[in-house]
């Protein structure tokens, strides 16, 4: 049997690009999702929904996410990042317009939520393809960037909560909104894409490709299991504060809707800082470290808005559990592409895990909340903080042979 000789590693110039393009691509992302997200009252209100009603809705977006994150590994594999990534953003297109015209003009809930579910299986594939992506531009500028690729992703989200309350705010219809940020988002998108980095060079092809895995081995490896199960507990960290954490600070200290919405802002805000920040702590320290650091600080940090006794206490816990959130998911992204010819399929493995936080904590938190308060109902951070500073050992460092950038 022949084999090609290995592939040549691309220029720093070609690797910037591809670092932009991949910025590009996670704050577009989250502009699109949080843009859905900004009007969902105004949906509920449109179509007449009690809130289990627009709540069964809302699970064509998680289906189709499910749908998504279990297969995205093998598409990424045949495909290719670029073309995923393309790929996913029609689809989201075609759900933020479906979702629009059947919420706005049609006044049609299967509309709706067949809209929605475009949007989830587009929004996961894209997002494990820009994950892989931007860990073949990590490994080869040879310094972690990741948690700044997920910045951008916040920001992104941060944009299109603002612009989806300034459109509610104008009085701009939910179909015109939605089909704007549509074709912004595929439009650039597929232009993003064009810097990506060649396909060969994205899966460390060396002319073996008998060592690359299937999902359905990843599946099996422990390691990666492992992995999933530290991302998971990172997102719930993450996910209940999204959920919950204005609401708890509203019940438990007697504050308003508004100060609870900033409280919630000062933790988006310490978040993104993190993960802007947190690129040097893990080149200087290592990723293990700064993991267990980081369950220590979310924990820390809810443990000060549950007990603090008074609201500027509750705020500097904010401020903390927000940087103990910033860094577990990225770094768990970069663990599981530590291997490039391995890392769609586990990727794709990792992020099925993990997302489950995503849907498994609000009926939990809510649970929690209708029988200990909501306030104490974030002490399940808490726990998940310390799961996932047990479990960290297992993103430590894996080099691959070849990963240096040719300068």
């Amino acid at each position: 049997m022949s084999h090609s000789a290995p592939v040549q590693s691309p220029d720093l110039a070609r690797v910037v690009r591809a670092r932009n393009a991949v910025a590009t691509v996670f704050a577009l992302n989250g502009l699109a999702v949080a843009s859905w997200m900004a009007r969902i009252p105004e949906v509920r209100d449109l179509l007449g929904l009690t809130p289990s009603e627009i709540g069964r809705v809302l699970l064509a977006l998680a289906a189709g996410s499910l749908i998504a994150l279990p297969t995205s590994g093998l598409v990424v594999s045949r495909l290719g990042a670029a073309r995923t990534v393309a790929g996913g953003s029609v689809l989201v297109a075609v759900g933020l317009a479906l979702a629009g015209l059947g919420s706005d003009t049609l006044s049609v809930v299967a509309v709706a939520a067949l809209g929605l579910a475009f949007v989830g299986y587009g929004s996961g594939s894209w997002d494990v393809a820009m994950n892989v992506e931007g860990a073949a531009v990590e490994r080869l500028l040879g310094r972690t960037i990741m948690p700044r690729f997920h910045a951008a992703f916040s920001l992104g989200t941060v944009a299109g909560a603002g612009i989806g309350a300034g459109a509610t705010a104008a009085g701009v219809p939910v179909v015109v909104h939605l089909g704007v940020i549509s074709v912004v988002a595929v439009v650039v998108t597929i232009t993003a894409t064009r810097s990506f980095l060649p396909r060969t060079v994205e899966v460390g092809d060396d002319g073996e490709p008998a060592q690359r895995i299937s999902v359905w081995t990843a599946w099996r490896e422990p390691r990666t299991l492992i992995i999933g199960l530290m991302v998971m507990c990172a997102a719930l960290i993450e996910g209940i504060a999204n959920d919950w954490l204005a609401l708890g600070l509203v019940d438990g200290y007697e504050v308003g809707n508004a100060t609870g919405a900033v409280g919630f802002a000062i933790f988006l805000a310490a978040m993104t800082a993190g993960r802007t920040a947190g690129t040097q702590l893990v080149d200087r320290f290592g990723r293990l470290p700064v993991l267990r650091t980081s369950a220590v600080l979310a924990a820390a940090g809810v443990l000060l808005v549950v007990f603090g006794g008074s609201l500027a206490v509750a705020l500097v816990g904010t401020v903390i559990w927000g940087l103990g959130a910033a860094l577990g998911f990225p770094l768990g992204m970069s663990a599981a592409s530590d291997d490039p010819r391995r890392a769609a399929a586990r990727v794709s493995v990792v992020a099925s895990i993990g997302y489950t936080a995503f849907l498994a904590g609000p009926p939990i938190l809510g649970y929690l909340g209708d029988h200990e308060g909501v306030l104490n109902a974030l002490l399940v951070v808490a726990a998940a903080a310390v799961v996932l500073g047990l479990v960290s050992p297992a993103a430590r460092e894996q080099k691959p042979a070849e990963t240096s950038v040719t300068r």
